[in-house]
């Protein structure tokens, strides 16, 4: 009788093999993000996205009640993407024009990114569902007033005045971003970005500086 202790088998994603959970969340999340893109919520099931990630279904259902948990899950990653991406965009400079140019390029890049999770905040077809719709507005909440703040510091517009141009800038940078991807891309990122940006800024420009006058 041999002592030596029997092979190991090698991490993978088949069925039956273990994974950390941490991995195997992941794993899940990804399967369900090509599945809800594809599909949309109503049409996706949990059998497929098990399919897709190559567990079974009790797997599946260990790490997520059920598709709405998934969902939110998706949802709640999906947004911290992109609110990290606005957040870090308008940290990277001191400059206002640059800053707008910035988040415009933080929008076009994330609606660019592979997988779409783009998708699962602006084009949810779950957006009547109260949490859905929470978990949306909480995303366009952060990212409006991270941009009113430096809006109120750079022009002492009010609070209330600061978030309206503010949320004016973001939901043009979505729009513009969610059309130019729409469009085929035809037009380079950067370029694409520079131009709404320019738009935005020509707006924002004509607010007199604090202490300015002008």
């Amino acid at each position: 009788m041999s002592n030596h202790p029997p092979p190991v088998e090698p991490l993978g994603t088949g069925r039956g093999v273990r994974l950390p959970r941490s991995e195997r969340r992941a794993q899940l999340l990804e399967a369900a993000q090509q599945v809800f893109v594809e599909r949309g919520y109503h049409a996706a099931g949990m059998d497929e996205i098990a399919d897709r990630a190559s567990v079974s279904k009790p797997v599946l259902y260990q790490h997520f009640p059920g598709k709405l948990d998934l969902y939110l899950a998706l949802m709640d990653q999906a947004n911290e993407q992109m609110m990290d991406a606005v957040t870090a965009a308008l940290a990277s400079t001191e400059d206002n024009k640059q800053r707008v140019l910035a988040t415009m390029e933080a929008y076009f890049e994330f609606v660019s990114r592979e997988g779409a999770p783009y998708r699962l905040v602006f084009e949810s077809d779950l957006i009547n569902d109260p949490q859905v719709a929470g978990r949306v507005k909480e995303a366009e909440k952060h990212t409006a007033e991270t941009l009113a703040r430096l809006i109120w510091q750079d022009t002492g517009l009010s609070d209330e005045r600061a978030l309206l141009v503010a949320q004016g800038v973001t939901g043009m940078a979505q729009t513009s971003a969610r059309f130019w991807l729409a469009q085929g891309r035809s037009i380079p990122l950067g370029e694409a970005a520079r131009l709404v940006a320019a738009l935005a800024w020509r707006g924002i420009g004509a607010f007199p500086r604090r202490g300015t006058g002008r």
